[in-house]
């Protein structure tokens, strides 16, 4: 089973930017839906940002205007990334990347939907 693996959290200052990307494991033969959640200490994990098997992004309403989420081409059609700007001291959180590895082409924005996890990579914003 392929596993997902994010890289690029760190310190930011508020204001600032930070970019995550999440790479597979392996090739994989077509692209996945796939997305970032993320979860603050004590809270629900929550959703971020969505692209689709065929390119449709979404996101959600704390992030919308700020971040962006897109994905390579190619070999690399399900490495996706997040770009974050204008972040705020509440975008701190350990951000996790997902996928739906079976055929799909929808949106899902609940993390039950979602058939495959990275181990998450901290996101720290200082006020």
């Amino acid at each position: 089973q392929v596993q997902l693996l994010e890289s690029g959290g760190g310190l930011a200052q508020a204001g600032g930017s930070l970019r995550l990307s999440c790479a597979p494991s392996r090739p994989t033969l077509r692209p996945f839906t796939m997305a970032w959640f993320r979860q603050a200490p004590g809270k629900d994990r929550e959703f971020v940002a969505v692209i689709s098997s065929v390119g449709v992004a979404g996101y959600g309403d704390s992030v919308k205007g700020r971040f962006s989420i897109s994905r390579g081409t190619g070999d690399a059609k399900n490495q996706i990334y997040l770009q974050m700007n204008s972040l705020k001291h509440e975008d701190t959180a350990v951000y996790f990347c997902a996928a739906v590895t079976h055929f799909s082409t929808a949106t899902p924005r609940y993390s039950n939907e979602y058939d495959t996890w990275g181990q998450g990579t901290q996101v720290t914003v200082s006020s």
